[in-house]
């Protein structure tokens, strides 16, 4: 009921574009407690209550015992569920630093709560424990962003836009302390490495929230403290570009090689937050270059995505958490054949795969569609940077979308095309009415956004001159996406029309008919098994030989021996670079630099009485010298 109103009112701000402000005194340095809610942050508002309201009815379902969890979490797990979305919507709303960082405080302790919601695994404490620790390190960021943009003695939002007099080095500053704060969050390469670590541990309901809408939040924080830098230079935009190219191909990679559902539908968020990341460069550099037509294709294209990807991403993740619940297990190679006990999940699952692939007609279209064409338009511009961001779009879009279109044939073949390969999964049944009715709402979602988004982009569109600067004119650039969008939408109808016209005169020719069920022909295999079927590991090794070298793959393959060989098998494994060569040597030497200051940990009180005494007479010593 919350989210209801919650989702009305941020519709109504949206529709209205009027904002609603409520400030009251917060008897704390340099804090008040003011909130906004204005036409953009309903764009954020409104995915966050809905996608949350969906995905509590479906936790209703999905924590029930199952064979896969015979112990459901109690009421805990609704509290923080509840505070993690009142504290999202804190995030949103918030118009000063101090309730921001506070809020974004709160919504990271209240997801790692959640994440480690099965902590009597280690590999859930261990995932905790990386997501708490890379949070952490953003935060930090955050906050020293937020002490620069305070230089007037205030932390409230309207006194950092009258900053004007800024350096322009002090900007550059801040706004690369926000691309590493937030890309934390975001799941910015290589920033993303708590991702795909969290987002298994964590039950399918709180993933779907946490991908479909916290990283977000990431992207949210940029765009609202954009507008409080003054005029951006040419190497911002070129940043996120290159940010976002980065983050959209290794995710996609990463997403192909792996084996775990929910693993690989992460991956997938790095991916996509890599598209919107090169939207919101390719409208920076509009910005800077005073093209309106540049700054509404890529602001508009991104923020499109952030609703686009919200929908498809959180019913990839419940349909993902429906065939665990069922099966017993997210490992692909043991899956196999669930399209028959699972027409409903394989449906929602396909949509998504759809949606997701950037295929028409559905939703994940028409926002990379958008980018396109702000890219080929940026081709064409005069300024030889513009067109070298252009075609550099161009040719990343095409990568990753041919990528993730292998990559999700490969997910959706494997888990429910062929034959069942364990007895839990001949066992599966459909989810319950509960589970069921959010995806159905989803996949619905996915192709009302892609068939009507000649009129949803004008409200989205309300929000470019709060980010991209009211002096430039955006309007005929809105209009000139919106009457392409009407070409795809017209065309998409049709495709619909066609084959639903198609499924009708099949059902009329066959009426009346017999009809017999029977096996195909087999190539000469008398007895087929489902060892016989392709596995994800053969699926996608020709694509990731292409890729060799820059993921570093290892593959364990027992080639058949003789005649009658007795077993072969090909394993694959890729482990996540930027992890294991990075990140664990990084924080594994901290930690043993950290260790030798074991040492004054003495375990006494007087001990700590006497640091402290001592640390009072040097500070009072430090004072007398300075002033004496």
């Amino acid at each position: 009921m919350a989210c209801t109103i919650g989702a009305a009112s941020s519709l109504h701000v949206l529709l209205s574009g009027a904002s609603e402000t409520l400030r009251l005194p917060w008897h704390l340095p340099l804090a008040s407690f003011s909130i906004e809610v204005d036409p953009l942050s309903a764009v954020f508002l409104l995915p966050t209550f809905v996608i949350s309201a969906l995905a509590a009815v479906y936790g209703a379902g999905y924590l029930r015992a199952a064979p896969a969890h015979p112990e459901p979490p109690g009421g805990a797990h609704w509290l923080w569920f509840n505070l993690l979305l009142a504290s999202m919507a804190t995030v949103i709303v918030a118009r000063n630093g101090l309730l921001f960082l506070v809020a974004w405080e709160l919504m990271t302790i209240t997801s790692y709560a959640l994440v480690t919601t099965r902590h009597v695994r280690p590999e859930v404490r261990r995932a905790g424990r990386i997501y708490l620790v890379a949070a952490h390190v953003g935060t930090a960021f955050l906050l020293v962003m937020f002490l620069l943009l305070g230089d007037r003695g205030s932390l409230d939002f309207d006194t950092f836009g009258a900053a004007g007099s800024r350096a322009a080095s002090a900007s550059s500053a801040i706004f690369l302390l926000a691309v590493l704060g937030f890309g934390v969050k975001a799941g910015f390469v290589p920033l993303h490495v708590w991702l795909p670590e969290a987002h298994p541990a964590a039950p399918s309901h709180v993933s779907a929230v946490m991908s479909g809408i916290m990283i977000k939040l990431g992207i949210y924080g940029l765009l609202r403290v954009l507008p409080f830098l003054g005029e951006p230079p040419l190497w911002w935009g070129w940043l996120l570009v290159l940010v976002g190219l980065v983050s959209g191909i290794l995710g996609v990679l990463y997403a192909l090689a792996q084996h775990e559902l929910k693993r690989l539908l992460a991956y997938h968020s790095v991916e996509n937050i890599g598209i919107i990341t090169m939207g919101m460069g390719l409208g920076l550099i509009g910005v800077t270059r005073g093209s309106g037509l540049l700054a509404a294709f890529g602001f508009g294209a991104a923020l499109f995505h952030v609703l686009n990807h919200a929908i498809f991403k959180a019913l990839l993740f419940l349909a993902a958490g429906a065939v665990i619940r069922e099966a017993g297990s997210g490992e692909i190679e043991r899956l196999g054949g669930l399209i028959k006990p699972m027409p409903w999940t394989a449906a929602a699952f396909l949509i998504g795969s759809v949606a997701i692939s950037g295929l028409p007609p559905l939703n994940g279209f028409v926002s990379e569609f958008l980018l396109f064409l702000g890219a080929i338009h940026a081709v064409v511009a005069p300024k030889l940077p513009v067109a070298i961001a252009g075609v550099t779009l161009i040719g990343g879009l095409a990568l990753i979308g041919g990528l993730a279109a292998a990559c999700f044939a490969k997910a959706f073949g494997i888990v429910f095309l062929g034959e069942p390969r364990t007895d839990e999964v001949e066992r599966a049944r459909d989810a319950g009415v509960l589970m069921r009715a959010p995806m159905l709402i989803l996949a619905l979602a996915c192709a009302a956004l892609g068939i009507a988004s000649p009129w949803i982009l004008p409200l989205v569109a309300k929000v470019l001159p709060a980010i991209a600067g009211s002096h430039i004119a955006m309007e005929p650039e809105v209009a000139l996406a919106g009457r392409s969008l009407m070409g795809v939408t017209v065309i998409a109808a049709a495709f619909l029309a066609w084959i639903a016209a198609f499924a009708i005169l099949r059902k009329l020719i066959l009426r009346g008919r017999d009809r017999r069920v029977t096996v195909t022909w087999d190539c000469g295999y008398a007895r087929p098994t489902p060892r016989m079927q392709y596995t994800a590991s053969s699926f996608a090794q020709p694509i990731l030989d292409l890729f060799a070298p820059l993921l570093g793959t290892r593959v364990a393959f027992l080639k058949p021996r003789g005649l009658f060989p007795s077993r072969s098998s090909l394993e694959t494994a890729t482990p996540d670079t930027f992890r294991e060569r990075v990140f664990r040597p990084l924080f594994g030497e901290l930690d043993r630099f950290l260790a030798r200051f074991r040492r004054i940990q003495e375990g006494r009180v007087q001990i700590y009485v006497l640091y402290i005494a001592v640390t009072l007479l040097l500070l009072l010593a430090y004072q007398f010298v300075r002033n004496p």
